[in-house]
């Protein structure tokens, strides 16, 4: 498929241009003009590109790209060897920030939401990229939904709050969301789950009585971008491989 026309599909089907975001969504480095070989990812690092080259990859497909607002816009360093590698082996680099958090199909938040069974009720937060819910009949404490976090992650979650805390309701953004956690708590909801907590959040949690769950930035926003792979590649015709590149925040 042309890179091109993958970009123009993946900008609609995303809704690239509602989004206000920290970095430009979609291609951020030309590759060669046609993809057959894509490859997935959350953060293009450096490690990842190189084991997506290995790979044999025409262009790779992540969820944390380059150029982020406020950063040194000069191509050097650590950037300029990532780069470099890219255009070496003339492999494109497509990003996608906040429009791959909020999609409602393919997204990082409904994705998170269906490996673990909650059931989506609405959207909040700034440009909708939040999400609440409810848990799974199943899940009737903190210690279950703790529980049921480590078998699906395989990762242990950080959490605030009591095991035997009943919980029912539920709001949860992936990744570095725990900004959004005196919203959820105006929501009336029993825990709060995203991939980072700052120290303020203890506390917050702790004099509020919602539960604050950290379960990891990475280990949250694995699957959305494993999704968008795997539908380009049955819409397309396009082979797919996500590889993952494990960061313990």
């Amino acid at each position: 498929m042309p890179l091109n026309e993958l970009e123009i599909y993946l900008n609609k089907l995303l809704d690239v241009t509602r989004f206000r975001d920290y970095c430009p969504n979609g291609l951020q480095v030309e590759g060669r003009s046609a993809v057959r070989q894509l490859i997935s990812g959350v953060t293009a690092s450096f490690d990842f590109l190189q084991a997506a080259v290995a790979a044999g990859a025409d262009a790779v497909l992540v969820h944390h790209g380059y150029f982020w607002r406020g950063e040194d816009q000069c191509i050097v360093g650590m950037k300029h060897r990532r780069i470099a590698l890219l255009m070496a082996h003339k492999v494109g680099l497509l990003s996608y920030h906040l429009p791959l958090d909020a999609h409602p199909e393919l997204g990082n938040n409904v994705q998170l939401a269906r490996k673990m069974g909650f059931a989506e009720t609405s959207p909040f937060g700034d440009q909708n990229i939040a999400m609440q819910g409810t848990l799974p009949s199943h899940m009737t404490n903190l210690k279950d939904l703790r529980t049921g976090i480590e078998r699906v992650l395989c990762r242990t979650p950080l959490v605030i709050g009591e095991d035997a805390k009943t919980v029912r309701r539920v709001a949860w953004c992936t990744g570095a969301a725990q900004d959004y956690f005196d919203e959820a708590v105006s929501l009336g909801v029993d825990v709060f789950i995203t991939g980072e907590i700052s120290e303020r959040n203890v506390h917050a949690a702790r004099e509020s009585g919602v539960a604050f769950i950290s379960a990891g930035h990475h280990a949250t926003e694995r699957y959305g971008v494993q999704a968008l792979g795997e539908h380009i590649s049955q819409k397309f015709g396009i082979a797919h491989r996500y590889i993952d590149i494990d960061s313990p925040v």
